[in-house]
């Protein structure tokens, strides 16, 4: 870096002018505003969080009203956001800080960094942007923008990439406007720094950004290394009774879509009336293979065959293997995005 030329004075002037000041988030950034909108943004576009974020906070407007909710209500809330883990953390976070910090979500890193789905980035803009504290943050964003104007070699999410990122984002920070300048980082990832097709032109840090002096832009951040990603099979048993209910069973809390309701689910499919007999005491009156279904997850594709079957029953004999519902009930459940786009076909 030049000796005339200063990072955070650059940023900030650049903010001043362009940087973002209408979202949602930003009205008011108490210190649940600031986390709720950190954790949505997670691995989702701005774009796509607003209107989530504003259903969000009307139904929970603060952390008491989030922690008294059901977990169905939150997932339900979430649902089609992915990431799920995401939002049963921000539950149970919730519940923690009503009970343990008088609804009051803590002031330093140690603490915030001990509570469920709270890494040191959100903890650091939680600190910087709803307690004016001075911390570093490394989203998305932060990253590729000093991976970029570093010329930082390595994939971000190596440690020792991390590490010299982390090292990079403390040494940067200024004394003052803490939080514009923080802001003001993720913007400019956001808007100008994008991952494709940055438009360097517009760039407040451009005339010392070591990629575009070596016009190597899109060689950072490092790329992950690419893995084949497996394909799974599953066949959903969407059993349905006289009443046109729907069989529903809340998943196990870990794992794949954990905690919310979805058709029961088979690998094995050479004997279906001998299975819904078993597991539900029902009596199949007709079954049929409806068009497969396709949702792909980081790690791997699932490949899914949804079977209707038309079933007789007084109800479900065990009720934890699941629960009856109308169609037009189940939508206040947590749902997985593709059993919501499936159930809505079945209302047609």
């Amino acid at each position: 870096m030049s000796d005339t030329f200063n990072f955070a004075t650059a940023l900030l002037d650049w903010y001043d002018q362009h940087g973002r000041k209408d979202l949602p988030w930003q009205q008011s950034p108490t210190p649940y505003h600031v986390w709720l909108s950190e954790i949505m943004l997670q691995q989702t576009q701005v774009g796509t969080v607003i209107g989530y974020y504003q259903r969000f906070i009307d139904r929970f407007p603060d952390i008491e009203k989030l922690a008294n909710a059901g977990q169905d209500e939150v997932l339900a809330l979430w649902s089609g956001l992915g990431y799920y883990a995401r939002a049963r953390n921000l539950h149970k976070t919730a519940r923690i800080v009503r009970d343990e910090y008088h609804g009051q979500m803590p002031a330093s890193l140690e603490e915030l960094t001990a509570l469920p789905g709270i890494g040191r980035s959100t903890a650091g803009a939680i600190l910087t942007l709803a307690y004016h504290q001075r911390f570093a943050i490394l989203d998305g964003n932060v990253k590729r923008v000093l991976a970029r104007f570093f010329a930082v070699e390595g994939w971000p999410g190596q440690k020792k990439t991390e590490n010299q990122l982390w090292q990079l984002a403390e040494t940067l920070l200024p004394r003052e406007r803490i939080a514009n300048y923080i802001q003001a980082q993720m913007d400019l990832g956001a808007t100008l720094c994008t991952r494709s097709k940055p438009a360097c032109e517009r760039c407040p840090l451009q005339t010392d950004c070591r990629a575009y002096a070596l016009g190597r832009q899109t060689d950072f951040p490092g790329k992950k290394p690419r893995k084949t990603i497996p394909t799974r099979q599953t066949h959903w048993l969407v059993l349905q009774n006289e009443q046109g209910e729907v069989l529903l069973e809340q998943r196990p809390q870990q794992g794949i879509w954990g905690g919310l309701w979805s058709f029961p689910e088979t690998t094995d499919c050479s004997n279906i009336t001998l299975l819904c007999h078993q597991q539900w005491q029902l009596k199949l009156l007709s079954q049929s293979e409806l068009s497969p279904r396709q949702h792909v997850f980081t790690h791997f594709r699932l490949d899914i065959q949804p079977h209707l079957l038309q079933c007789r029953t007084d109800g479900v004999a065990d009720k934890d293997r699941g629960n009856w519902y109308k169609i037009e009930d189940t939508f206040g459940l947590g749902l997985p995005a593709p059993v919501k786009s499936f159930l809505k076909s079945l209302q047609i």
